[in-house]
């Protein structure tokens, strides 16, 4: 076998022998051949190889090979056994490194090499494995299509329920009655007739059988031929074999022997009722884990007035693009995201801050898609629309941890791989030991107790209990405000012993005010002002903006400069009017040769109340200090207490001068305090944090934050933050509270223990009911497992998983948690 791998990186000859020498070596690999021009090597196989053994290999070399992800939808999984079998049909297409299948959401996550696998390639392997797929919805859209699908499913097994009912009632009142009744039993036999009433039973059971439980045999039959079962397996071998015992029973009965010709039709009849029961309240539980998406799909509008040669016009949201000028009503949804043009009016965009009170828009602001105008009317031209709006970011966001796995799910993972053969290899001896050693009609109790033990066993639950869970999980989430980017944060994050928080933007307003200016002897108050904020006016950083601020508030005037240079963790500097002016923190000066002791007792004052001193100087001698101090957020003691609450540590991490960040951490009671820290040194503070074996998670909003994110076992950004910064985090808080931070590691403690009561009834209950439907409790009360009663505790075991998960929705923020998304989408 042959196949073709991108190779990125790679500059000369020698790189090119450098690969194929490193593929060479991969066990599994007959010949390599590596082309520069085509940035590509061709791998020519012999028999199986570890297609990541061979990526890590390249990767060992120094080079990268480029990867992409696609998702898929797949009809017909209904329990863990279809998941394991999906992801081993996956991952033996050729150029697929990773597949990840979730029953929940019914969709597969395929991690591939670039370019190397055909969607036709992926979707062949899933139809192999007996099941159907579907292109994935990639759009708000597609979404809608797919829960219209899904509705579907709904209705055709409301129906086939409804019909199973309608026709086992007749035969389970009048078996089950006759049994529990003596006299009617002896009346039926009188004015019926045995046999009239088996051949009744057998009309309704057969219709039963191959009407509503035509589905089962659909999935099942396929996959016992291809020696693969699965759940579906299992029902059509229990019903089945009761419903085929019972056609012999009433029509050939001379050929069983003397004593066992009964028959069960109410088995097999009461068994698909009741599975269909049960994949009917499966499903429309299923439905409600996934209210989140829908609440959050409902919040787009459906519309746009845009403008069109002077007028506006009520177009499809579709139809929106960048640059577009659009009107926006009183009681109007913004249709997507951009800036205002002209008007002004206030604006609920609690969906996104969780701030309840509406905020004001006029010239210049920024609105957001999905957000809902009270009062005035605006315009404002669209920046971003359709897939880049943020509100289909958040629905991004939220279908990817959704859809995610766990590393909990690995443990399920292993189980079902074997369970279900092993299961009917349970159900085959049980057959066996009743039939030669068991009482008599041994063959009857023989059927009963391996139909029983079929029934019983089917892995649904398994596969229900950790895919839900995180559904409504990371669902209730996003209605607090919090964004799970992946799952894995999900399950981190319940174990976190130390929250490390930057200072300016997290615990801080994130907008500094200039609180004293201090000039040295020979300088002018006004003077130095107007040259530092001439200099700070084109840096982007918030002290700058505060500087500016008070000059403009002065009506002082700002001056023409060149040669700007921005120091990162250090300062700014630049030339205006003939003067070289410099901005920054003590260490800046001292890098440039300037002494600040003259200050060291106004910086001493300063920092005990918690201001940040900053020095300018101006031709190479020290002009003035400033205090610059940033008000911390009206919530973040409330955060800090809650944090402690839950016995957590907490660090500050802040470039910021030591006796500032010493002030502000005494007044929250902050345990840990780094400051004077360079935004390379967040990642070394975030890795000192680490030693003793604690888990750390950073929670930052800059763009010097994104490293220290990534480095931490989970990152939380802040979400009024920048982009990079929240990109690089495992979870997202759109609030922009500090609060969010406490629900967040609540909200995870509180889903992975949901997890784990799920697994522990899946795992339980499977444990201790097989043995009894086998018949372990038969030589002590003579106590058997009815297939009617197996059918129903299956079905009842999912459906408990579900309702389990469900409670999660009920979930309570335990701080102040912010306006839920679902309040903007009943608004």
């Amino acid at each position: 076998m042959r196949q073709s791998i991108g190779i990125e990186g790679m500059t000369c000859a020698s790189c090119v022998r450098r690969v194929e020498l490193a593929i060479g070596k991969v066990p599994g690999v007959k010949a390599a051949s590596v082309n520069l021009a085509t940035e590509s090597a061709d791998v020519t196989f012999d028999g199986v190889v570890d297609q990541a053994a061979i990526i890590a290999a390249i990767s060992s070399a120094g080079y990268h090979v480029p990867t992409e992800a696609a998702e898929v939808e797949i009809e017909g999984m209904t329990c863990a056994s279809c998941v394991r079998r999906v992801e081993q049909a996956l991952a033996a297409v050729p150029g697929v490194l990773k597949a990840s299948v979730n029953l929940a959401t019914e969709r597969a996550t395929i991690e591939a090499i670039s370019g190397a696998v055909a969607p036709s390639a992926i979707e062949a392997a899933i139809r192999q494995a007996g099941y159907e797929p579907r292109r994935a919805a990639a759009s708000v859209g597609g979404s809608e299509a797919r829960q219209e699908a899904k509705d579907k499913e709904l209705r055709l097994l409301k129906r086939d329920v409804s019909v199973a009912a309608i026709l086992t009632l007749p035969i389970f009142l009048l078996e089950m009655g006759s049994h529990a009744i003596p006299a009617f039993h002896h009346w039926l036999l009188m004015n019926i007739g045995q046999q009239p009433l088996f051949l009744a039973f057998f009309v309704l059971a057969t219709i039963v059988q191959f009407g509503p439980g035509m589905r089962f045999y659909r999935k099942g039959i396929p996959a016992l031929l291809r020696l693969a079962p699965e759940m579906n397996s299992l029902v059509i071998l229990g019903s089945t074999a009761a419903w085929g015992y019972s056609v012999v029973a009433t029509f050939a009965p001379s050929v069983l022997p003397a004593g066992t010709a009964n028959v069960y039709y109410e088995a097999s009849a009461v068994i698909i009722t009741l599975i269909l029961l049960g994949r009917f309240l499966e499903a429309k539980a299923k439905g409600r884990t996934s209210e989140a998406i829908k609440r959050l799909i409902g919040l787009q509008a459906k519309t746009a007035r845009v403008e069109h040669n002077g007028e506006f016009l009520d177009v499809s949201l579709e139809e929106v693009r960048v640059g577009d000028v659009l009107q926006v009503r009183p009681g109007d949804k913004v249709p997507v995201d951009g800036e205002v043009l002209g008007g002004s009016s206030y604006v609920d965009q609690s969906m996104i801050s969780g701030e309840p009170v509406p905020v004001i828009k006029s010239e210049g602001s920024q609105v957001v898609g999905g957000t809902i105008n009270k009062t005035g009317s605006f315009t404002y031209h669209a920046t971003k629309v359709g897939a880049d709006t943020l509100l289909a970011q958040i629905i991004r966001m939220v279908e990817a941890a959704q859809g995610s796995k766990l590393p909990i799910q690995a443990m399920v993972d292993k189980v079902t791989a074997w369970f279900v053969p092993a299961v009917m290899a349970a159900a085959a001896l049980t057959f066996l030991t009743w039939l030669f050693f068991g009482p008599q009609p041994a063959l009857a109790f023989a059927l009963v107790n391996a139909v029983a033990v079929l029934i019983i066993a089917c892995p649904c639950a398994m596969g229900l209990a950790t895919p839900t869970s995180i559904m409504v999980g990371t669902g209730r989430a996003a209605e607090l405000g919090v964004l799970f980017r992946n799952g894995e944060a999900l399950q981190t994050l319940k174990g976190i012993d130390v929250v490390a928080l930057d200072k300016t933007g997290t615990l801080t307003a994130g907008r500094p005010e200039l609180t004293d200016l201090v000039v040295a002897e020979g300088f002018d108050r006004d003077r130095v002002l107007s040259l530092v904020a001439s200099v700070e006016v084109h840096s982007e950083h918030p002290v700058a903006a505060a500087m500016v601020a008070a000059a403009k508030a002065d009506g002082l005037p700002l001056h023409a400069i060149e040669g700007f240079d921005a120091v990162p963790g250090f300062g700014v500097k630049a030339r205006s009017g003939g003067h070289e002016i410099a901005i920054g923190a003590d260490r800046y000066m001292a890098q440039l040769g300037i002494e600040v002791e003259s200050f060291s007792e106004q910086a001493t004052e300063f920092g005990r109340k918690a201001r940040t001193p900053l020095y300018a100087a101006i031709d190479g001698r020290l002009a003035a200090m400033i205090a610059v101090s940033d008000p911390v957020k009206p919530t973040t003691p409330q955060a800090i207490r809650a944090l402690h609450a839950l016995g957590l540590k907490i660090a500050m991490i802040t470039g910021d001068n030591r006796r500032t960040a010493e002030a502000i951490a005494a007044e929250l009671g902050i345990d840990e305090v780094v400051a004077e820290v360079l935004p390379d040194g967040k990642v070394d503070a975030v890795k000192r944090l680490r030693d003793g074996g604690r888990v750390v998670s950073f929670v930052g909003d800059g763009i010097n934050d994104a490293p220290a994110l990534a480095e931490a076992d989970v990152g939380l950004a802040i979400g009024t933050g920048t982009d990079v910064a929240i990109e690089s985090a495992d979870v997202v808080l759109m609030s922009g509270d500090l609060l969010g931070v406490a629900n967040a590691i609540a909200l995870s403690k509180a889903t992975i223990r949901n997890i784990r009561q799920n697994l522990f009834w899946a795992f339980a209950y499977n444990a201790s009911l097989i043995p009894v439907a086998a018949g372990a409790l038969y030589t002590f009360k003579g106590t058997l497992l009815s297939p009617m009663l197996a059918a129903g505790a299956m079905a009842l075991s999912s459906v408990f998983v579900l309702a389990n998960a469900l409670r999660l929705k009920r979930f309570q923020a335990p701080v102040g948690a912010t306006t839920p998304t679902a309040a903007a989408a009943a608004a």
